[in-house]
């Protein structure tokens, strides 16, 4: 179950974090990977590390941000059977403090990123069909604090995911997003490191314990759900938001 053998995945943000733990699992499970990420040292190590193991992947060092850049690496591909999009970047502040310059940034990326990928990766997806996955997260669906432009391109993700899910049935092109709450990434440490100063245990354990489960999430659960949302396993499922969150949406009352 859960194979991906034959199939060509493109993972954004493929560096690091979340995207580089999906694209180890899809090369473990047979898939082809494009590793595109804009740091072309991480999407090397990336690349290196699935090499190593026997996988077969390729770089495509790029911002998601730029469309012309995009749709020049993914349109001499031969296939592309499966897109996830995970690249993203965060942003902290209120609708009063949120600059437009940063808020411009958040869209560009994190919106504008997403849209641009699609674009360029359904001319494959459309011939022979399938699959989608934007990582969105719990941002979009709950209100946290000083997160506005953060949710508001997290929100947006989940109605692209939507749009694109309904629009594309007829071509058999599945799309889906997942939601996660507090992942353990470096984004993480370096964001304790840079607000918190010598008190980086301290707040790692109290982010980690508004996740009702107690923990912060791991890059390969996430990972492991991405996995099955674009295998052949999850074909009867299109149109969804996954939350994988550790009760933070349901349970944290």
């Amino acid at each position: 179950m859960f194979e991906l053998k034959g199939k060509t995945a493109i993972i954004t943000g493929a560096g690091s974090g979340i995207g580089k733990a999906i694209a180890i699992l899809f090369a473990k499970q047979g898939a082809q990977v494009g590793i595109m990420d804009i740091n072309e040292e991480q999407a090397a190590a990336t690349l290196d590390e699935i090499k190593s193991n026997g996988g077969d992947a390729f770089s495509l060092v790029c911002s998601v941000a730029d469309a012309a850049a995009v749709k020049k690496a993914m349109e001499p591909l031969e296939k592309i059977d499966i897109l996830v999009n995970s690249a993203g970047i965060s942003h902290i502040g209120r609708a009063d403090n949120t600059s437009e310059e940063d808020f411009d940034r958040i869209y560009i990326v994190n919106v504008k990123g997403v849209f641009n990928c699609i674009q360029a990766a359904l001319p494959h997806l459309r011939k022979k069909g399938g699959v989608i996955l934007n990582l969105a997260s719990v941002a979009g669906n709950v209100g946290l604090a000083d997160r506005f432009a953060y949710s508001m391109s997290k929100g947006a993700v989940i109605g692209i995911t939507l749009s694109v899910a309904k629009d594309y049935l007829a071509d058999n092109v599945r799309c889906n997003c997942i939601s996660p709450g507090r992942v353990h990434t470096p984004f993480v440490d370096n964001f304790l490191a840079k607000n918190y100063p010598g008190r980086e245990q301290e707040m790692f354990d109290k982010l980690a314990k508004t996740q009702p489960i107690g923990r912060m999430g791991k890059p390969e659960e996430i990972a492991g759900l991405a996995l099955y949302l674009c295998s052949d396993e999850a074909s009867f499922i299109t149109g969804t938001d996954y939350p994988i969150d550790g009760g933070f949406i349901k349970l944290n009352t």
